[in-house]
């Protein structure tokens, strides 16, 4: 598939009046993307878990038809409360994919959006909220085209989720997710995410996702800006060859269910992001004090418990402790005694990978 496939072709058909609506997860990734080229399309493949109970829930609704012009009538409510600060990257996001969704500029409507978790705090907030807003958008197309198979429904709700948020063509569906053309990758683009297509050991069929909420702020530095100073980064070219070995590297461990390779190569993955992000320039930390106290604690109890965990960071302050469903008694205790002291309020949340 390329972008040509998802043009839309019959700009005559318009939805109904409705209300449309979706709901996207988030993900974590574990063989992170940090830079990209063109419209929106990644310098590196990525990996990541599709996680269950962190979700965007949306709604588009179509108030009126209107003359179809060169601009786009809508509102944006988080919450139910009005959210005009979101309008100017929406309003992005509606011109990159007009040729695709062209029957927008044909209606006022409204967008109303929450998340199950906080927003703008390295939770892939705006991954899971363009894929549910996608997934709004073509659901009105379909709605139009009844040939329009559940595949060619899905691609394009990943397709256009990218060119919202890069990461978010991987919270449109899949539970173990991969953006970006890689040799090793049947069936990779950078046009949309794909489901992992080869073999998975139960071992990472069944896994936990601890995130505990270091800083619950928004972030100093936005994710599109960091992804911008990759350009002319002394270190960008290694970094996007490191990432597509480690995608290399990863299947086989897959395969086999290696706990501690798992780690040891998704934890490197985590410290090469950030480290990316304080050796560009200007420079920048996204971790805290307490970010570095998780992870000093978390390495100390693996190694004295011998029990299989290890942490992912994305791009913000918060740490997810991923574990197998057998560690999860042992590693929820250790979590509450020792770990969520650092945590901004003493908060965590507990979530899955299930697949």
């Amino acid at each position: 598939m390329n972008p040509n496939d998802f043009t839309y072709q019959t700009p005559q058909l318009l939805p109904d009046l409705n209300t449309y609506t979706s709901e996207a997860p988030s993900n974590i990734a574990l063989v992170k993307y940090w830079g990209k080229y063109g419209e929106q399309l990644p310098k590196n493949t990525s990996i990541s878990f599709t996680l269950e109970q962190c979700k965007t829930y949306t709604e588009v609704i179509l108030k009126k038809r209107i003359e179809a012009v060169d601009q786009f009538h809508f509102e944006v409510f988080l919450d139910k409360e009005p959210k005009p600060s979101f309008k100017s990257k929406i309003e992005t996001f509606l011109r990159r994919i007009e040729v695709y969704t062209p029957f927008l500029k044909s209606f006022q409507f409204e967008i109303h959006t929450r998340n199950t978790f906080p927003h703008s705090s390295g939770i892939a907030s705006s991954a899971s909220g363009m894929a549910a807003l996608a997934k709004c958008f073509v659901a009105m197309e379909a709605s139009v085209k009844p040939a329009m198979t559940a595949e060619l429904q899905a691609q394009k709700a990943s397709f256009l989720a990218r060119l919202g948020s890069g990461s978010a063509c991987r919270s449109t569906g899949g539970k173990l997710v991969v953006w970006g053309k890689h040799k090793d990758i049947q069936g990779s683009s950078g046009f949309y995410g794909i489901d992992y297509p080869d073999e998975v050991h139960h071992n990472f069929r069944n896994f936990r996702d601890s995130i505990l909420l270091i800083d619950e702020g928004q972030k100093q530095v936005s994710s599109s800006v960091g992804h911008n100073l990759m350009h002319g980064h002394p270190f960008a070219e290694q970094r996007f060859q490191q990432a597509d070995k480690n995608i290399t590297k990863l299947k086989p461990i897959l395969a086999s269910g290696n706990y501690e390779a798992f780690f040891a190569l998704v934890e490197s993955e985590a410290l090469s992001l950030h480290a990316m992000m304080m050796t560009s320039s200007p420079y920048f930390i996204l971790m805290q004090p307490q970010t570095l106290e998780v992870i000093h604690k978390l390495w100390k109890f693996r190694a004295s418990e011998k029990v299989p965990v290890g942490f992912t960071l994305d791009a913000g302050a918060n740490v997810h402790i991923l574990y197998p469903q057998a560690s999860e008694t042992k590693v929820r205790v250790f979590i509450e005694e020792h770990l969520l002291q650092f945590c901004q309020g003493k908060k965590a949340i507990h979530d899955q990978i299930q697949f």
